[in-house]
């Protein structure tokens, strides 16, 4: 019997495979407890329609993030951040990435979860950094930071 898989199932297949798999076990396990239900055309087509719309929002949410990502690599896209400083340039305390990404929506109107900001450690200096920010798998881009005296 054919079935389309609507979970995971260990040795036998992954959600939204189809495979020929014996009557008894279809019936009896698979179906039963709603791992797989039988491959009718119907559910074949449907199953294909939506493969297609969850690539086509794959696609879109990627090219989203190309355009973020040309956005934030521009060279006028700077963040400034004012902080308090000693007299060697060094911090009094440091830039998280929640205060990068609150910046970042304050002067460009970009929303971006601080979880996308791999910032290994916080900053501690003024200056200029470049922040690597991952922004969609396989997209990663550059954020411009300006820390400044307060």
């Amino acid at each position: 019997m054919k079935v389309i898989f609507l979970e995971d199932v260990r040795g036998k297949g992954k959600r939204g495979e189809i495979k020929e798999v014996p009557n008894g076990y279809a019936q009896n396990f698979l179906i039963k407890n709603n791992k797989a239900k039988e491959a009718t055309p119907t559910a074949v087509s449907a199953l294909k329609g939506k493969k297609n719309a969850e690539a086509k929002a794959y696609q879109e949410e990627k090219e989203e993030a190309l355009k973020l990502k040309a956005f934030l690599e521009e060279d006028k896209t700077v963040v400034e951040i004012k902080a308090k400083s000693g007299e060697d340039s060094r911090l009094f305390g440091s830039v998280p990435s929640k205060q990068i990404a609150k910046a970042l929506e304050q002067q460009f109107k970009v929303k971006l979860d601080k979880r996308k900001i791999e910032l290994s450690n916080p900053i501690r200096t003024l200056g200029y950094t470049n922040v690597p920010v991952k922004l969609f798998t396989g997209v990663e881009g550059k954020i411009r930071v300006h820390v400044v005296a307060e």
